[in-house]
């Protein structure tokens, strides 16, 4: 077997022992019930604890699972491979595995949000292609072709470096737009660019009031993103009949 094909089948023996963010993400948010609670009110109140708490204890999960099923694939492979050259697959093994975990934990925080909003009830449509592809559109993708401007949209991204530049063409002809975001590093003149687009900086209220954050007025926490934003909102759609 070729060196490409080893790393092939290393991978994906690896990859078929460890569970998909679906049952991490079920998993991380009962035991962060058992700790923060499981209520409506328990959520609104402290959003931010149960994203950050979540987004942490499903990663200390697929660490765990990561290493239980590293040692099971590699024992297998160096069983079989003893005498023979094996450095360059182990390269790139180890490789694909830090890209999958980064793949994964981008992913996580908009699987995290998409849970905290159907616990409280907030209605949205998720990943549907409008101008771009924002992870939620509130109140509904229907909404948003008949009136764009009295909808919300909010996207993830755990980390943004410049990313933030690709999601201006999401659904702009929105209400507001709202980019939530654990990065603790985004710079005071990113946040100016973001602030004259429009766009909302939403962030868990430990890092809005203990970074540079807390000097910018559109970086705000997950809870005053509902109490300023999402909550009024759902007033007015509940009054025009539109949910």
């Amino acid at each position: 077997m070729s060196k490409q094909a080893d790393i092939v089948t290393l991978f994906e023996e690896f990859s078929g022992k460890i569970p998909d963010n679906n049952e991490l993400g079920i998993e991380g948010a009962k035991l962060v019930a058992a700790k923060l609670g499981a209520t409506v009110e328990d959520i609104r109140k402290n959003f931010s604890g149960f994203v950050s708490d979540t987004e942490k204890t499903i990663y200390d999960i697929y660490r765990l699972h990561e290493e239980e099923a590293g040692d099971a694939v590699l024992a297998k492979f160096l069983a079989a491979k003893s005498g023979k050259p094996i450095y360059r697959v182990l390269d790139a093994f180890f490789l694909s595995i830090a890209q999958s975990r980064k793949a994964r934990a981008g992913k996580a925080l908009e699987a995290i949000l998409g849970g905290l909003f159907k616990q409280c009830n907030y209605p949205f449509d998720q990943n549907r292609v409008i101008n771009g592809k924002p992870d939620f559109i509130m109140p509904s993708e229907e909404h948003f072709r008949a009136h764009a401007a009295d909808c919300i949209i909010f996207t993830a991204k755990r980390k943004l470096r410049e990313r933030w530049r690709q999601i201006v063409t999401e659904g702009t002809q929105g209400a507001a737009f709202f980019l939530a975001t654990l990065d603790d590093e985004v710079t005071t003149e990113q946040i100016g660019e973001m602030r004259k687009k429009k766009i909302y900086m939403v962030v868990p209220a430990t890092l809005k009031v203990s970074t540079v954050y807390k000097h910018e007025p559109n970086v705000i926490s997950f809870e005053d993103f509902l109490a300023d934003h999402l909550d009024p909102a759902i007033a007015r759609w509940k009054k025009h009949n539109i949910i």
